[in-house]
């Protein structure tokens, strides 16, 4: 039975209370609070609904996850790179990437993004916990993405791109930094063919768990200080 969450309540049923069919449905109700989104998180959660629906709540299993020594950059995706047709910065527009995410796209109908999401991401954001990735084309914002960082953990939210490449890039750049600051795992939730490209794969909820609970706390060394690269 679906658990319907109180406002006053910032408690997440066990993930093995999720519903097999749809994949991983949780919970239902509640806000969208900064502090309910840093519990969601740190409990396996990330909420996902369309305008006019009740906030729902999911945890899928399998989870998609990309280890960052795993990502793969394809040649083509190399060549680019090596042209540094654009440039990526961290954290300078954040309230410009969540939303070109929200904009509509040709496979989908409406969006998810809604205005009150947004909101409760840019407070996270203000608080320090949601980042974005800026992909330039001179001073063109032409992709980029945008998550959560959590110890040795990032939760990836949603990306967009404007030209060829530019979010592979943008994730590309950040997977590298993320490697380098210590960062054992990305979430990226459910599975798309873009991000197995990248190397992303499926692991049990379970799994995914025991990284949450090895890693959410763990130190590392990110620098998320405006900069071009």
């Amino acid at each position: 039975m679906l658990t319907w969450l109180q406002r006053d309540n910032l408690d997440f049923p066990a993930l093995e209370k999720a519903t097999r069919e749809p994949n991983g449905l949780l919970a239902a109700g509640g806000d969208l609070s900064a502090d309910r989104l840093v519990q969601a998180y740190r409990h396996g959660c990330f909420p996902w609904y369309q305008q006019g629906q009740p906030i729902l709540w999911w945890s899928p299993d399998p989870r998609t996850v990309l280890f960052p020594e795993e990502l793969h950059v394809s040649r083509s995706l190399n060549k680019v790179l090596r042209q540094q047709r654009y440039q990526v910065t961290f954290d300078q527009d954040f309230a410009g990437v969540i939303q070109a995410c929200a904009e509509p796209r040709d496979y989908a109908d409406g969006t998810w993004i809604t205005g009150s999401m947004q909101a409760a991401y840019i407070e996270l954001h203000a608080r320090g916990f949601a980042h974005s990735v800026e992909v330039w084309d001179g001073q063109r914002l032409v992709g980029g993405l945008y998550g959560l960082a959590m110890g040795q953990l990032f939760f990836g939210e949603s990306m967009f791109s404007r030209a060829d490449n530019a979010s592979k890039v943008g994730f590309v750049t950040l997977v590298d930094h993320l490697r380098q600051w210590g960062f054992v795992l990305i979430d990226c939730q459910m599975p798309t063919q873009h991000l197995q490209s990248l190397g992303a794969r499926s692991i049990p909820r379970q799994s995914f768990a025991e990284y949450l609970h090895g890693h959410l706390d763990a130190e590392n060394s990110a620098d998320w200080l405006p900069r071009r690269f």
